[in-house]
């Protein structure tokens, strides 16, 4: 699939978000909301650093923006655009915000091997154990999906 010339103008001005995001001091990735038309909704950059907030990606931040801001209606034509492919956590985010479409410019495994070998890729592992109290975990979720 190509992009049209708004979409290419779209995921340039992404760029341009990552770089500012890096003149500031913070990793260079930026994103932003555009609908239907074009028109952009919302933009943002990495702010991780500066904020002290690991969860400060900008792909995160829109996400929120959108399911707070945008009507259901107005969601289902929103693309987000985006310097580098969501990660994990941010694609999780724009999955239950419903944003139905992103383009990105840079993919994780290009992101991966730019990065040098003592730098992580993607979250750490951790141990993970359970489930455990499974009536009593239970109870807070009973008939709440009903």
């Amino acid at each position: 699939m190509t992009l049209n010339t708004t979409e290419t103008a779209l995921l340039r001005r992404a760029i341009d978000l990552a770089i500012v995001a890096r003149a500031a001091g913070n990793p260079p990735f930026g994103s932003l909301l555009a609908d239907a038309n074009g028109t952009v909704l919302a933009e943002g950059t990495n702010t991780t650093l500066t904020d002290n907030d690991i969860t400060a990606h900008p792909e995160l931040k829109l996400a929120r923006w959108a399911a707070r801001s945008l009507t259901p209606v107005q969601l289902t034509q929103v693309t987000m655009y985006t310097s580098c492919e969501p990660c994990p956590m941010c694609a999780n985010a724009i999955g239950r915000s419903t944003i139905p479409r992103v383009v990105f410019a840079l993919s994780n495994a290009q992101l991966a091997s730019a990065k040098p070998p003592h730098v992580p890729s993607a979250a750490q592992d951790f141990e993970s154990e359970g489930p455990y109290l499974g009536t009593e975990s239970a109870e807070p979720i009973n008939d709440y999906y009903t």
